[in-house]
């Protein structure tokens, strides 16, 4: 995971030592990293908060050499530049995801120039941060391992959810047949964001609503992963982003299962950020905290409460 560099001067940032609860997040000063090879150092604007964030807090997401800095999302301008960079340069303001050795709860983070774009001017700090993870995740579960074309029909699970409400756009914007999984609270939401159907996950077994889908979004597991291959026509596919599906039970169903972890590229994200300055796409922000309260935020995260992303305000 990601580790401190050697590094000249210091920064303020969001660190653990151990694994745990909120209470070990600690506010504190850090050595400023410097860029490696095709690396760039950014001073962090606004920074993401995550679900994926508390749970390599708690250690659930293997090791994590300490002292570990939070966080993966961010926007901001760069700083300086390593070498061999080519197409940035100080002053660009960008957005991504930052290096592994690297966290965005920081003021300063390292990104590779593969994992970042540049920030459009119509789209604030906030915004851009709170896009890389969620909207990677979604457009390529969609579409580079989903594989989803138009007049198809995806079932999207948690589509309330930060990855689910960018899936639901991405997949209108494609002009496929969406069919999303919610709470009561979160149909109209859902419905707002432009999927066809929304099943109240409460009161309805999805099962006995879907069939012949052509793709399925599990973004829960467990049985709810389980029961979605029952939901797929023959030769469809699920898309996982929590857990490995099973091999069996893909074969036994005729369709194609697979377990995903997205990656930070950043000419996907520039083809995001064109549709949401196009105004195709809607990102959300719930709330912003300091870098200070970076605790608070991380607990508000884990609640599973907020329609749209959580916000570090970092400069």
């Amino acid at each position: 995971m990601k580790a401190i560099l050697e590094a000249k001067g210091t920064m303020k940032a969001v660190r653990i030592h151990s694994f745990g609860g909120p209470d070990v997040l600690r506010y504190e000063d850090a050595p400023t990293p410097q860029p490696k090879e095709n690396q760039v150092l950014v001073r962090v604007h606004s920074a993401g908060v995550n679900p994926v964030d508390w749970k390599i807090r708690e250690g659930h997401l293997g090791p994590c050499e300490f002292p570990c800095t939070m966080g993966e999302d961010f926007s901001g301008v760069i700083d300086s530049v390593g070498p061999g960079v080519e197409g940035f340069k100080a002053g660009d303001e960008v957005f991504g995801r930052v290096a592994d050795e690297s966290g965005s709860y920081a003021e300063f983070a390292l990104a590779a120039t593969g994992g970042i774009t540049r920030k459009p001017t119509e789209i604030d700090y906030a915004h851009a941060a709170a896009m890389p993870v969620a909207a990677l995740t979604a457009w390529q579960a969609l579409f580079d391992t989903g594989h989803l074309e138009a007049d198809q029909t995806v079932l999207i699970h948690a589509a309330a959810g930060g990855v689910g409400e960018f899936a639901v756009q991405f997949a209108k914007w494609k002009r496929a047949y969406v069919i999303g999984t919610a709470s009561a609270k979160s149909t109209d939401f859902v419905h707002s964001l432009g999927a066809d159907e929304v099943i109240d996950y409460n009161t309805q077994r999805f099962e006995n609503v879907v069939r012949e889908a052509d793709l399925v979004l599990d973004a829960i597991g467990g049985a709810t992963q389980e029961r979605s291959f029952g939901v797929l026509r023959r030769g469809g596919t699920l898309v996982s982003i929590v857990q490995p599906p099973s091999e069996e039970r893909a074969h036994a169903a005729g369709v194609r299962a697979v377990f995903m972890v997205s990656q930070p590229r950043g000419n996907e994200l520039a083809r995001i950020a064109d549709l949401v300055v196009a105004g195709k796409v809607k990102v959300f922000v719930e709330k912003t905290f300091s870098l200070s309260d970076a605790r608070q935020a991380q607990i508000e995260s884990q609640s599973g409460h907020a329609h749209g992303k959580i916000v570090l305000s970092v400069a």
